[in-house]
Order: structure tokens, then C-alpha cells, then sequence
């Protein structure tokens, strides 16, 4: 089996009470979303905030529960059972955008590392402990005998995504899921945290869902792209097809949002120019419709996902040459 993990039409809706009204909205947070991970793969989710991204990540960990659609992991469905559960948490990880917020600060390196293994009551404490050391000295924090017995607020900002990779990596996980792992921390570490995470990539044969806005680090990790606009996947396909060569007006706005350290940027003309949303039911027809600039009649009606090229799908009705 090529696949580690497989979403299959998954929904997810919340309703918002506005305060001091009996006044409710709906959110469609996650739409009829499909896709599929390979082993050893880095498969990214990109959008601008909330599109839904982290609420995906959210449901195949079962952290919420979805309103419809399966969630494969190793070739089995992931339910609300215990055994299932047990599983995805087992062999399933996530690194938080914030690695601050995502520790407990009055716990040491060593406990924070070492809770997964406690959880889930793996080896004895000697064990454990040359378990802690090891993840420390896989994710490059020297001398990992020192770390261990600091608290998050001793560490730096990479320091500290280090540490939430080396929790990760701790119960030797199958899937990690990065939730913009990099986007919190200077410009000189990021490059050093996804060449980390690549080498442990390659030395474990982990897989990866690396979430992210930013398409400039994304073309630098992965291998498929599935782009989200409103709880909806709108385009999808090899990295570099769709980003060398975008169809949905958004994917290039997308693109035309990257800053490239090129003073002639200065004068570039962006392809696609976003519109002011107008006043309509975003969940009528196509929900980029309110901003397109392409907009016609037809995109009051919603868009499949049609695949195009053989290998890529897209959901728009007005493809771009």
C-alpha cells in the first residue's frame, strides 16, 4: 500500500452565536475536503488564514469530531473508539505554530519530551530518560544532558521548535503533521528547521502534512500541493505543476503575494489583482467569486474538482492559460 493516510470527503461545520443576540451564522470550516499522503511524502495544505487548514489537522488527529467523511490511516478507518484512537495519537504528530504556546512552561525540556512516552506508558524510566537524551541529539540541541533541565522560557524561540520536534519524534511517529512549523521564527533558523526536518524525513521515512501560507517554503519541502480557499480545495497537483504553472485565479494570487528579495519586484505587475469581496452568500456557487476579477454568470454555480493534465485537479470554471 502507497498510502499512509487518506481524507475521504470530510465536513466540518461550526454555528457562531453573536453576543447579546440570538443571532446565529455558519461556518464551513472544512468543505467535501479529499486527499491522500504517500509514505515518505511531504503533502502541503496551503491557504491564507482560515481556509480551514489547522481544522483539517485538528480532525484527523480526532481532536474534534467531524460532521461527515473517513479519516485512513495505515489502511484502516480512524474512529471514536479507544484501539483507533490509540493508533493515530501513536503514530500521528503535530508541531504547533507557536512552540511556546504548544509546551506547558512549568515543566522541564526533559518532562515535556518524555510525557508522549508516559502517556502511553512506553519503557521504564532509565529507558525513557536515554529516549529523551536521543531526540535531543537527533533534533541538534547540544549538550542534550544541560537541556533537559531547562524550562521552555531558558530557550530560544528555535530552541523551543526543537523541542516540540523532538516530542514528535519521541514515540517514533509514522505521520507528522507541521502546522506552519516555521513561520513564528527568524528568517536565519527557518532554513535550518526544514533542513532538519527533511533529514529526519529521509532517516526515519517519516511523512509530512506541512500547512502553511507561505508558498515560497512549501515549493522548498514538498511534493503535492492542495490549495484551500474557505474550507474548499480549489486546486491540487505535483508542487512544481502548480505553482510553476497555476490555473485557479487564487493559486496565482498566491503566488503574486511571495516577496522575493529582487528590487525589481518593485515594479512587477501581479497577474491576478484581488477584488474588494462583495456583499454575497460566500457559499453559494464558487467562494472565490466574491474577489475574482474572472468572475462570470456561471460561478454562481459550485465547481467541481475536475482533474486536468492527468494529474492535477482544479475547481474553477475559468482556467487560467
Amino acid at each position: 500500500m502507497d498510502e499512509i493516510l487518506s481524507v475521504q470527503n470530510l465536513r466540518k461545520i461550526f454555528v457562531k452565536k453573536q453576543i447579546f443576540s440570538s443571532k446565529t451564522s455558519v461556518v464551513r470550516a472544512v468543505d467535501d475536503v479529499s486527499f491522500s499522503v504517500k509514505k515518505g511524502d511531504v503533502f502541503v495544505l496551503a491557504g491564507e488564514s482560515g481556509s480551514g487548514k489547522t481544522t483539517i489537522a485538528r480532525l484527523i488527529l480526532k481532536a474534534i469530531p467531524a460532521d461527515e467523511g473517513k479519516i485512513i490511516f495505515q489502511g484502516e478507518e480512524i474512529t471514536d473508539d479507544e484501539k483507533s484512537l490509540k493508533k493515530i495519537r501513536m503514530q500521528c504528530h503535530m508541531i504547533q505554530q507557536d512552540p511556546y504556546s504548544s509546551i506547558n512552561p512549568r515543566m522541564k525540556v526533559s518532562e515535556i519530551i518524555s510525557e508522549p512516552l508516559e502517556i502511553h506508558n512506553v519503557g521504564t524510566q532509565k529507558e525513557r530518560e536515554k529516549a529523551v537524551i536521543d531526540a535531543l541529539r537527533e533534533v541538534r540541541l547540544e549538550p542534550p544532558e544541560e537541556i533537559v533541565k531547562k524550562y521552555p522560557h531558558m530557550l530560544s524561540g528555535g530552541q523551543r521548535q526543537r523541542v516540540v520536534l523532538a516530542r514528535a519524534l519521541i514515540l517514533k511517529p509514522k505521520l507528522i503533521i507541521a502546522d506552519e512549523p516555521v513561520s513564528m521564527l527568524d528568517v536565519s533558523i527557518r532554513a535550518e528547521i526544514l533542513e532538519l526536518m527533511q533529514e529526519l524525513q529521509n532517516k526515519h521515512g517519516i511523512s509530512y502534512i506541512y500547512i502553511t501560507h507561505d508558498l515560497s517554503t512549501a515549493r522548498y519541502v514538498g511534493q503535492k500541493i492542495a490549495i484551500m480557499y474557505m474550507g474548499k480545495i480549489v486546486e491540487t497537483g505535483p508542487i512544481n505543476d502548480v505553482l510553476l504553472h497555476p490555473k485557479h485565479p487564487y493559486t496565482q494570487a498566491l503566488i503574486d503575494a511571495i516577496s522575493e528579495p529582487d528590487p525589481d519586484n518593485r515594479f512587477k505587475e501581479k497577474k491576478i489583482r484581488i477584488n474588494e469581496p462583495l456583499d454575497i452568500d460566500v457559499y453559494q456557487g464558487c467562494r472565490f467569486r466574491a474577489r475574482c476579477p474572472y468572475a462570470i454568470e456561471k460561478c454562481k454555480e459550485d465547481p467541481p474538482l475536475e482533474e486536468i493534465d492527468g494529474n492535477r485537479k482544479v475547481s474553477c470554471f475559468v482556467k487560467l492559460e
